[in-house]
């Protein structure tokens, strides 16, 4: 019979014992806990969305404002963000390991002022150099990181039995961040472009608050860095991390691009500033995906919302050889559908896989215990890095679509290389996840939920 230990803490909001596995405890104490520090955990993740994306939204009203930019600046102002982000993944997913989680948190929430100060300041000077702008998008990375620190630290909260659910919603609530500021950014820009930076800082001083009053860190995620080096040598990892650019990477390649695109290929539609339509839907999905990846295999979902996503582009490209936008919007929600799908089933599979290798180490002979800590460990570290690979596709999406534009005045050729992606994609998922030959080889696999 499980030991009842209840949550045991010390100053600084660190909690010492922790052990969702025990349904004793996660019924007395733990899914309370947990839950409080997922609210907050959104909060500050859904406000690095925000941010990250907040260029998106803005490019589309800077030649209105008298910025003459063209149309390859513009599309590198969406594209440096996610460039940028990409890069911090990593380095924000061992903060939670050398700080806390909740002490991350809170210095990753203050960390967001930064860009959102300086564009203020950047547009209220029709007069301001080009590579002031890229500096300034370069710091809106700094919300692209919070994603890899916040998932890195929710998956140590939550029990194996409902990580994917919990992981989705977290997810979910973050990416949300991306269809709130495509939504509110034109609204409050119509009466000053300097709103678009300026409306965020008090949402951004209250979620910092509350964090540090009301999360906490907990002592089993100050990981040693040999644990999580080891995540780096795990061949999953980088399959996954591959998997990632294909699922994440198109749903926020699409979100930073989509604003332009449609004034690119449709600009007399004036609908430009519907674009947050497409991430809303795809954040909405997310946990969707993960949902169904606990009850019927993340690599089979995966499997779904790529074939999606190649039918979605068809409906791209087809919408663009009719000049139907009603076609091509269809299509592109498709694409949103499918990708946030996508990103709810690939991050479940990621512990699942983990926790399948840790049985596979018990059953040769070593400690239960520690098998699932380390388990645990590496897995938290192999997100952080799946997130910071797959962010990479962020960056690739907008800048194929402006490297297609700028050579061939469409974005035909950039499409096709994408629907050729999701060929590889799937490919790679039958391969390592899906394939008769490897789960009969496997089988704790087969009857897992990977």
């Amino acid at each position: 019979m499980s030991e009842r230990r209840p949550v045991t803490r010390r100053t600084g909001r660190w909690i010492d014992h922790w052990d969702p596995e025990d349904p004793a405890f996660w019924e007395a104490t733990g899914r309370r806990v947990a839950t409080r520090n997922l609210i907050f955990s959104i909060a500050v993740e859904h406000l690095g969305f925000t941010v990250w994306l907040l260029w998106s939204a803005v490019v589309v009203l800077l030649p209105k404002a008298g910025f003459p930019f063209t149309v390859d600046q513009l599309f590198w102002l969406v594209a440096v963000p996610n460039l940028v982000g990409a890069t911090l993944r990593l380095p924000y997913t061992f903060a939670v390991s050398a700080f806390g989680g909740r002490n991350w948190n809170v210095a990753s929430a203050l960390l967001l002022l930064v860009p959102v100060g300086l564009l203020a300041r950047l547009v209220a000077d029709p007069g301001t150099p080009y590579w002031m702008f890229l500096v300034a998008a370069a710091t809106a990375g700094l919300g692209g990181g919070n994603f890899a620190s916040s998932m890195a630290n929710v998956s140590y909260f939550y029990p194996e039995r409902s990580k994917g659910f919990a992981l989705g919603v977290n997810a979910a609530g973050g990416n949300l961040g991306v269809a709130v500021v495509q939504f509110v950014v034109p609204l409050v820009a119509a009466a000053s472009l300097a709103n678009a930076g300026l409306v965020w800082i008090a949402p951004i001083l209250v979620a910092a608050a509350c964090a540090y009053l009301l999360m906490d860190n907990l002592a089993v995620v100050k990981a040693d860095f040999g644990s999580q080096s080891r995540a780096f040598r795990r061949r999953h990892t980088w399959v996954m991390s591959f998997l990632y650019i294909g699922t994440f990477g198109s749903f926020i390649g699409y979100s930073a691009a989509f604003p332009l695109l449609v004034n690119a290929t449709f600009p007399e539609s004036g609908a430009a500033y519907s674009a947050f339509v497409g991430a809303l839907v795809g954040s909405l999905a997310r946990p969707v995906g993960g949902w169904l990846a606990d009850r019927l295999g993340g690599a089979r979902v995966t499997a779904w919302s790529f074939t999606a996503m190649a039918a979605g582009v068809l409906g791209v490209l087809a919408g663009l050889g009719r000049h139907s936008f009603p076609l091509f919007l269809g299509a592109f929600v498709l694409l949103f559908v499918a990708s946030g799908m996508g990103n709810g089933s690939t991050y479940r599979m990621i512990p699942a896989i983990f926790a399948t290798q840790a049985e596979r180490e018990v059953d040769a002979g070593a400690a239960r215990a520690g098998a699932l800590l380390r388990a645990k460990r590496e897995a938290a570290a192999a997100i952080g890095i799946a997130s910071a690979v797959g962010a990479f596709g962020g960056f690739l999406i907008p800048r194929g679509f402006a490297v297609s534009l700028g050579r061939t005045g469409s974005i035909d050729v950039a499409l096709y290389v994408f629907l050729a992606g999701y060929g590889v994609f799937l490919a790679t998922n039958w391969w390592f996840y899906r394939r008769r030959v490897l789960l009969g080889r496997i089988p704790s696999l087969a009857h897992g939920r990977i």
